[in-house]
Parts: structure tokens; C-alpha cells; sequence
């Protein structure tokens, strides 16, 4: 098996609900023998494995597992539609399970959707390009990916999603919406959008397609360098080294790294994007039940260190996002600027299993350097710019025209302090 720790905003919710306690316990079964035979559960091609197998922990309460073996039985010989399928029923007990500890970033994939979310890592897949996510009850995007089908329609970060396709995503599941919204290049898919608490919904119709994506661009304006980072995935590291050496080799005067509506990604890559400025530093800190567990520092040599530096960010920069904004602002190496950030500050582990499912389950929630606590509430920007829909319809773009200003006219952090937030008009 393999492990690998992400900050990664996409997430996928159970569409089964399967309880069980942790504690102190014990399993009660229908025989003595175990589990089988019981009608239904064993057919002519397949067999139920790994029999009899307890969980090696203590339970908080007891679990009568035969309740388990009932309602397999009685789906498979009540539903209306047959045959059921014992290998969906069996993924979506697992899905379930993932959802019993009630965290929407803790998450079971079967071997499909697995697959799905690594092509998502690397950058590659089929839909409207989009993350999404449940907030306060809603489901909002999080934000477009650059380029995408999503973004040429209009959507934006902050969008609520009241429809797909006519039907209310009321009680959805992101799983659900996900699925829905998701479908083969070239298929149309219509969202109901609301925008803002008085505005009218309306509806955009987007027509899928693949998403791929270089997750780092680099653009110049004279001699500011503007490095604009959309995902931490897998080909980040080495996009953002090649970056960064023309960087220097061009004597960059200052930079812009924008992370704008980039939802998060690969821990990984983000120690190597933040190693640029603040060499081995601890990036973020670890906390679990109330208590400092781990300090996970960057990775590099801080090549950037001491060049002006301003990152742009807005609601629809999460967790990785936001993990490489709060360190390089409790260093001092960068002003932040923008709109507060989403607020998305754990950390997950994706665990491939050996039949291509996989296990993502929030491990930590994580804090800046400086103790600053980002879940649920947010990164504030430094100097607050906002893009209104005034701006995005007429293209403006006044959070980049004031960060360009800033280095310009010489700004620096300690010029307005590292952690204070001042508004300001482009």
C-alpha cells in the first residue's frame, strides 16, 4: 500500500450510511462459526473473504453484526431491480463507513473513483473543471480551474449550486453532485447558480470536457515575475523549479504568486513551493485532540528569499493554498493580498488499497507557523482588494493591478506589518 498526504479540496462523501463505535466493546455474530452460511450471500461465481476476521480494537459499544448480513440479504432479495450487485453493495457499506465519522474529507474511493481522483492529482480528467464543496449547508464551488469549461461559463468561486440539470441538490452529498455534474467530453450539463444573498438564480449550461492542466504558469510584467499556481499536483514541483530558475536568471525586481481560486493539492508539492522562500522552515503545524503532534517543515533553499514578494488570494484559495500563504506571512517573505481564503486547514492521508479502492481520512487539522488557526475560519489578507462582478464582467482584474503596484512602489511586509490586514482601493 501506498501512503501519500494531501491538502486536497475535492473531496468525496458516502452515499451509504454504515455505523460503527471505537472504544470498548465486542462483536456479536450469528453462529459460532462466524458469519456464513446465511441465504443470498454467497453465489455461483463469487464468495464472501475474509470471514470471521475481528477489528483488533476495542469497541465503545457492542455490534451485533449479523444486522450487517440481514440488511445484504434482505436488499438483495427485496429490491425491485435484480440482480443487485453484491460488489456495489459491498463498496457502498465501505463508503458509508467513511461517512460514519461525519467529516466530509474523510472519504472511502472504490476502484473507479480512485482512479478518478489520481487522474484529478495529476491534472487530467473529464467534467466541467471545477471544485466543490459543501459550506454552512450549500453546495458552492469552490473554485473554476483555469481555463475550463467552467470558468469560460462564468462560474466562480463563492457560486452557490442550487440545481444540476432541474433537480434541487438540497441533502446532496458531494459524492452526489459530483457524480451528477461530472460526464463524458462533449455532454451538456445545466447549473442553477446563485450568486451573492439577493441575486436572482440563473441558469449556465457547460458543455464537458478533458481537463488537462499545467498546474504552474509563468508571465512577466517588466521585471515582476507573476508565478500563477492552480492545483498542487503531481507535476507542481518540477513546473515550479523551472520557474524559479528563470526567475533568478532574469534578476526578477519582485513577485507575484497567485494562488486564486486554487483549491489545495499534494503536501509535498506545496513544501517545495514554500522551500523557495523559506528553505526548511516548519511550514505548518499538526494538531490533533487539542494537541501539537508534528511540525512539517518545508523542503528547499530559498532561492526567493529576500526578493519582494506578494501573494494573491481569494475565497477560493484552500488548504495547500492557504498552508503556503500563512507560512510565507509568518516569515515575513510575502504580503498577502486579496479576499480572505476558504478556510479549509486539515490534512488528509489517501491510502491506495490492494483492489485499486482507496482510503482518504483527515488526519490533523493544521496551523501556521505562528499558531494561526485557518480551519473553518480563514487566512485574512494583509491588504484587502476585492473583484466585484463588475470587474469579472468588464475583465478587470484590480487584486493583480494593486499587487503589481505594491512591488512598484517598494512595498514590503514589514512596511505594513506581517499579520495586520488594511483595506485598500486598487
Amino acid at each position: 500500500m501506498e501512503t501519500q498526504r494531501t491538502a486536497w479540496h475535492y473531496t468525496l462523501a458516502g452515499l451509504a450510511i454504515f455505523l460503527v463505535g471505537v472504544g470498548a466493546g465486542r462483536i456479536s455474530r450469528s453462529d459460532a462459526e462466524g458469519l456464513l452460511p446465511l441465504p443470498g450471500v454467497t453465489t455461483s461465481t463469487g464468495r464472501v473473504m475474509g470471514i470471521g476476521q475481528s477489528p483488533r480494537i476495542s469497541l465503545s459499544d457492542d455490534v451485533d453484526f449479523a444486522l450487517f448480513w440481514e440488511t445484504w440479504q434482505s436488499l438483495r432479495n427485496r429490491y425491485y431491480e435484480r440482480p443487485v450487485s453484491d460488489k456495489d453493495l459491498f463498496y457502498g457499506a465501505l463508503t458509508g463507513l467513511a461517512a460514519g465519522v461525519g467529516d466530509p474529507y474523510t472519504a472511502f474511493f472504490p476502484p473507479q473513483e480512485a482512479e478518478e481522483f489520481t487522474q484529478q492529482l495529476e491534472g487530467r480528467f473529464e467534467g466541467i473543471g471545477a471544485q466543490i464543496e459543501i459550506k454552512d449547508g450549500m453546495l458552492v464551488v469552490v473554485a473554476p480551474l483555469e481555463g475550463s469549461p467552467a470558468e469560460k461559463a462564468g462560474l466562480r468561486a463563492g457560486d452557490g449550486i442550487a440545481m444540476i440539470d432541474g433537480k434541487p441538490t438540497d441533502g446532496l452529498s458531494v459524492d452526489q453532485a459530483a457524480r451528477t455534474i461530472r460526464g463524458p467530453k462533449g455532454t451538456p450539463v445545466t447549473i442553477t447558480v446563485v450568486r451573492g444573498t439577493k441575486a436572482q438564480p440563473f441558469a449556465l449550461t457547460i458543455v464537458r470536457d478533458e481537463i488537462q492542466m499545467k498546474s504552474v504558469k509563468l508571465s512577466w510584467d517588466g521585471a515582476i515575475a507573476i508565478m500563477e499556481i492552480n492545483g498542487f499536483n503531481t507535476d507542481t514541483q518540477a513546473l515550479f523549479e523551472r520557474a524559479v530558475q528563470e526567475v533568478r536568471a532574469k534578476k526578477a525586481k519582485g513577485i507575484i504568486l497567485d494562488v486564486r481560486n486554487n483549491p489545495g493539492g499534494a503536501v509535498t508539492a506545496a513544501q517545495s513551493v514554500a522551500g523557495a522562500w523559506i528553505g526548511d522552515e516548519v511550514l505548518f503545524q499538526e494538531r490533533r485532540q487539542g494537541k501539537i503532534v508534528e511540525s512539517v517543515r518545508a523542503v528547499g533553499r530559498a532561492e526567493l528569499a529576500g526578493i519582494p514578494t506578494v501573494v494573491l488570494m481569494n475565497q477560493g484559495s484552500a488548504s495547500a493554498s492557504e498552508i503556503v500563504a500563512g507560512a510565507l506571512q509568518d516569515y515575513g517573505q510575502a504580503v498577502t493580498l486579496g479576499a480572505k481564503s476558504f478556510g479549509k486547514g486539515s490534512v488528509q492521508e489517501y491510502e491506495e488499497l490492494k483492489d485499486g479502492s482507496a482510503l482518504k481520512v483527515t488526519i490533523a487539522e493544521w496551523l501556521t507557523p505562528k499558531d494561526r488557526v485557518i480551519n473553518h475560519i480563514g487566512l485574512e489578507p494583509m491588504i484587502s482588494v476585492e473583484r466585484t462582478d463588475a470587474d469579472y464582467d468588464a475583465k478587470r482584474d484590480p487584486q493583480l493591478e494593486r499587487a503589481k503596484r505594491f512591488l512598484r512602489e517598494g512595498g514590503t511586509p514589514a512596511s505594513i506589518g506581517t499579520t495586520s490586514s488594511t483595506s485598500a482601493t486598487p
